[in-house]
């Protein structure tokens, strides 16, 4: 590439109190920021559109994206952190969000298109940000602004169910999202949530029915992940992970490295979506899902960076 795309993420940033086996650890977190951080860390030029709090909390969270490499794009607010107890049980995390009044959730469309640089190339969100509220309302009408605009928009729902008081409002706002999306990532989990009662081939044949996006890649955790571009459907396996420690942030890497992998072919524009090939596809999801084993290999969300990535595919090569 001749200059590295932009590329802005928003979404949730919160701490999770993680309960593991009797043990509490506090650990900076939140899906977009996950991906934010991972972007970072395979050093993409990424900018973080949601406000971060100026409190203690606020402060980790600041400085593990900016360590990372990330812009803070939306800057710092006087409102508490979003909490999220996180108990992990054989591995796999069940969440409790507290977020009424906090810092994350402190914007409108006007702030984080103030917030969005000139000459964007891509805009990814999803999670928490779309549930409820006047701040999903903010983040659907700035991904219908940037796609209208040909920005390349990224969707991943990351559905929470358990946390949504008005369900069908909620799915109801996804699929209008995803009608505005040009990569969507899905997990089979967030599927099942989107299409309840229905075999998981008939839920993706509605999911690719419903959608604007060129790319749909479906995870599924051990058993690996498929992508769908046009007429090209590509499954792989899981790679092994040395020593499985949880899954948090695991989705969040995978959907970064995905990004990245677009930029560093020259993809990350909705035409170049149109004209990537099968082993281009594999390609890029063989990698996205080395990075995802390489995070489950750590404790809570800790992506690779881009030389621990590349020693790791080469590896395998």
């Amino acid at each position: 590439m001749s200059a590295s795309p932009v590329i802005c993420v928003g979404g949730e940033n919160l701490i999770d109190h993680v309960t593991r086996d009797g043990e509490v650890s506090a650990l900076a977190g939140g899906s977009p920021f996950n991906v934010a951080m991972a972007l970072g860390r395979q050093q993409a030029d990424v900018h973080y559109l949601t406000p971060i709090s100026t409190d203690t909390w606020g402060d980790r969270l600041a400085d593990t994206l900016t360590s990372s490499g990330v812009t803070l794009a939306g800057g710092r607010v006087d409102a508490p952190t979003t909490i999220a107890r996180v108990t992990v049980t054989q591995g796999i995390p069940s969440y409790v969000f507290e977020r009424d009044g906090t810092a994350e959730r402190s914007v409108t469309a006007a702030s984080l298109a103030a917030a969005m640089p000139d000459g964007t190339t891509a805009l990814h969100t999803g999670s928490l940000a779309l549930t409820d509220g006047a701040d999903a309302d903010a983040w659907e009408d700035t991904c219908k602004t940037a796609h209208a605009a040909g920005t390349l928009v990224s969707l991943d729902p990351n559905v929470r169910l358990s946390i949504i008081s008005d369900i069908d409002a909620y799915r109801a706002r996804i699929f209008r999202m995803m009608k505005a999306a040009h990569v969507l990532k899905l997990s089979d989990e967030d599927l099942e949530g989107l299409c309840p009662d229905m075999p998981q081939d008939v839920a993706l044949a509605h999911v690719r029915s419903e959608t604007s996006a060129a790319l749909l890649v479906m995870t599924k955790g051990p058993e690996g992940a498929t992508a769908m571009r046009g007429d090209i459907s590509i499954d792989i396996p899981a790679p092994p992970v040395p020593g499985l420690v949880d899954t948090v942030g695991a989705g969040d890497t995978f959907m970064a490295t995905l990004l990245a992998g677009l930029a560093r072919i020259d993809a990350l524009a909705p035409a170049a979506l149109d004209a990537l090939d099968a082993a281009q596809v594999e390609a890029l999801i063989r990698r996205a899902g080395m990075a995802a084993a390489i995070n489950c290999s750590r404790a809570g969300c800790n992506p690779p960076t881009l030389a621990e990535l590349d020693a790791a595919m080469a590896a395998v090569s």
